[in-house]
C-alpha cells in the first residue's frame, strides 16, 4: 500500500490535472479496501484514505478553487461554491466516521454514503472544472501547480477541518491544525503494532 504521508514527486511532465486525476484514482481504490477490507487492513486503509482526503482537498481549496473561481466559461463562483459545500459535508461524514472508529454500528453504511458523496465530488471536478483549468491555463503554468499542490499537501492537516474551508481559512488555521493532527497520528501510531 503506498505511503500516503510522502507521495512522489511530480514528473516533469505531470501537470496538476493529472496528479489530481490520480489522486482521485488513489481515493477510489483506498474505498474499495475500507469497504471490502476487514480488521487491520481495513483500519490502516481507512487512516490512509482519511489523510489522502484531507490533504487532497486542503490542497484543492488553497490552489486550485481559487484559480477555477476566475478562469472564463467554468460558471466560477458557483461552481466552487457547490464544490466547496460537497467538500464540506464529506469532511463532517469523515469525522463522524473517524469519532466512532471502522468497528463502530453503521460504519459500513456512513462509509458507502461518503463514498458515493466523494465519488460524485469528483466526477463534477473532472467533468467541469479540469477541462477549464486545462483549456485556459498555459502547460507550464499546469506543472507548476501540481508542485504548488505537493507543497500545500505536504502542510495539510492529517484529519477533515469542516472549519477550515477557504484558502484564507486553510493558510490561516491549516498549520496549526496540521501539527495538532501529526501529533495525534505520531501516539496513535505506536498502539497499532
Amino acid at each position: 500500500m503506498p505511503d500516503t504521508d510522502a507521495p512522489a514527486s511530480p514528473g516533469p511532465q505531470e501537470d496538476v490535472v493529472d496528479l489530481l486525476l490520480a489522486q482521485h484514482a488513489e481515493i477510489e481504490r483506498l474505498f474499495l479496501l475500507v469497504i471490502g477490507g476487514t480488521g487491520d487492513t481495513r483500519r490502516d486503509a481507512f487512516d490512509d484514505l482519511v489523510k489522502l482526503l484531507a490533504a487532497h482537498e486542503t490542497a484543492e481549496e488553497e490552489v486550485i478553487h481559487p484559480l477555477a473561481r476566475t478562469l472564463p466559461g467554468s460558471g466560477g463562483d458557483a461552481m466552487v461554491d457547490e464544490r466547496l459545500a460537497e467538500e464540506r459535508q464529506a469532511k463532517e461524514t469523515l469525522q463522524t466516521l473517524i469519532a466512532g472508529g471502522v468497528d463502530a454500528g453503521g460504519f459500513d453504511t456512513g462509509i458507502v454514503l461518503l463514498r458515493d458523496a466523494v465519488l460524485t465530488h469528483s466526477r463534477y471536478e473532472e467533468r467541469y472544472e479540469f477541462p477549464h483549468l486545462r483549456q485556459h491555463v498555459p502547460a507550464d503554468r499546469l506543472r507548476s501547480l501540481a508542485t504548488a499542490v505537493r507543497a500545500a499537501e505536504a502542510t495539510a492537516p492529517t484529519r477533515p477541518h469542516p472549519s477550515a474551508q477557504s484558502a484564507k481559512g486553510n493558510l490561516a488555521a491549516g498549520p496549526a491544525l496540521a501539527v495538532v493532527d501529526r501529533v495525534r497520528d505520531a501516539i496513535r501510531k505506536p498502539s497499532k503494532s
